[in-house]
């Protein structure tokens, strides 16, 4: 098997870096895929696995986000400086750094669906279809969901959390282990989780700026600036093929994905039965052979 040649390099952003990799050849006449992650502020180690794509003969572009992984770090900036329009315009600083604005693909995981759909929303000239993988629509039903599956955690578990969120003590070794019980039922339900998850939450521990900026302290408290976010009224103006991707014990459950499918024309939805929130690990070859039938059929 010939193995794929890839490639690592910084686009200047203003007088920041976004560190970039590219998986195949961007000269091969393919359409690119890019990758947005989630959080905000995860890093691409955790959405790795889609470089997989790239043996279907699509470049796969993976980045760092602004302020997370290999991109760069801004720990003192304010909760205001982090905003979806600043992601915005980091994608297409990107794409034109690569010069791939006029034919390329998105795949958005988590945020990075609701980060694409604002772009999608826009109608750039250059994008050919559009994967929304594991996202939410509307953060405050993301929020109502997340309790519901809260209240099917042990009571002790629940309690809990409800007592160190109440104190505001999220570093708490109880409160982290209790997180860990929600984590392991509907964001990765392998045992162990891979390596490239583990680094994902490596470095959010490490500099959690974005994340708790953004997001909160995990991924079912959502006290950020994105707590009302809502890319709802986007839906309708996305006019590119689309699939949706979750699994069946996903945290973006099928209320949280239903707008995706009851408003986007013509899109897909693919149900990882076996999957929480990434399908991408957790079915790793029947989820990318899933994107590349997809790609194949629209581009």
């Amino acid at each position: 098997m010939e193995l794929i040649k890839s490639r690592e390099g910084f686009a200047p952003f203003g007088s920041y870096q976004t560190w970039y990799r590219i998986t195949g050849d961007l000269e091969c006449g393919r359409t690119p895929l890019v990758i947005l992650h989630g959080g905000p502020g995860c890093t691409h180690d955790y959405v790795d696995a889609y470089k997989d794509v790239a043996a279907g003969g699509y470049p796969v572009i993976h980045y760092d986000q602004l302020g997370n992984g290999r991109s760069t770090h801004l720990p003192d900036k304010p909760s205001s400086f982090w905003t979806p329009q600043l992601f915005l315009d980091e994608l297409d600083n990107l794409l034109e750094h690569l010069g791939i604005q006029e034919r390329y693909a998105v795949l958005g995981q988590s945020w990075g669906g609701m980060l694409g759909s604002l772009h999608a929303a826009r109608r750039p000239a250059g994008l050919r279809c559009f994967v929304i993988a594991n996202s939410p629509v509307d953060m405050r039903v993301w929020v109502e969901e997340a309790n519901r599956l809260r209240a099917e955690l042990p009571p002790q578990v629940q309690e809990t959390l409800l007592r160190h969120e109440a104190t505001g003590d999220f570093s708490a070794p109880e409160y982290i282990a209790a997180t860990r019980v929600f984590y392991d039922r509907h964001v990765c339900r392998l045992d162990p989780w891979p390596d490239e998850v583990v680094r994902t939450f490596e470095q959010v521990d490490a500099d959690p700026t974005v994340y708790r900026a953004m997001a909160g302290p995990n991924e079912f408290h959502i006290i950020g600036n994105t707590k009302d976010l809502s890319v709802l009224d986007c839906l309708g103006k996305i006019n590119v093929p689309c699939l949706l991707i979750s699994g069946r014990y996903d945290e973006a459950t099928p209320l949280v994905v239903k707008p995706f499918i009851d408003i986007i024309p013509g899109i897909r939805w693919a149900l990882f039965e076996n999957s929480s929130h990434m399908p991408h690990v957790e079915e790793r070859v029947a989820c990318m052979g899933t994107v590349v039938t997809f790609l194949d059929e629209n581009l």
